[in-house]
């Protein structure tokens, strides 16, 4: 689903089941191939999941985590896990991508899997992952809102 906000463009939002193929490949669903582009980069993400950012996003990432002091140690830890397993991505005909074994290994994706709009990036979750990571939310969830933000 995707939402216009004026002035701001695009969100990328809802939850969408699908299956990794033999070959690594998972369909991105069509509500979200227009705002992600014809190229966009996925990379590890946190909680166990992968982060999908279109290339505009992906530049403003980037050019935070540059501003960043490269002397300190947790900057420099972040910045070579992130940007190691990242991959550019571009939609074959049936708007599949591959998820090289790297990034599948870190999501423990193998066949179920989960694709999640959220605000301005996707983010790509075993099933098993999402279920754990909802429950946990749902459970949590009135307690997470009053201590972020005040609706």
């Amino acid at each position: 689903m995707q939402v216009e906000l004026r002035g701001m463009g695009s969100m990328l939002l809802g939850e969408y089941q699908h299956n990794l193929d033999a070959k690594g490949r998972i369909i991105i669903p069509a509500k979200f191939r227009q705002d992600l582009g014809s190229k966009f980069v996925i990379t590890r993400g946190m909680d166990g999941c992968l982060f999908g950012y279109p290339m505009s996003e992906w530049k403003k990432v980037e050019g935070k985590i540059d501003a960043l002091s490269i002397n300190k140690r947790d900057v420099r830890a972040f910045t070579r896990f992130f940007f190691s397993a990242a991959q550019e991505c571009e939609f074959d005909k049936q708007g599949r991508i591959n998820i090289p074994s790297i990034l599948r290994n870190y999501a423990k994706i193998e066949k179920k899997c989960v694709v999640v709009g959220v605000s301005n990036r996707i983010e790509i979750w075993s099933e098993r992952a999402w279920q754990d990571f909802t429950s946990d939310a749902a459970a949590h969830f009135d307690e997470i809102a009053e201590n972020i933000i005040d609706l």
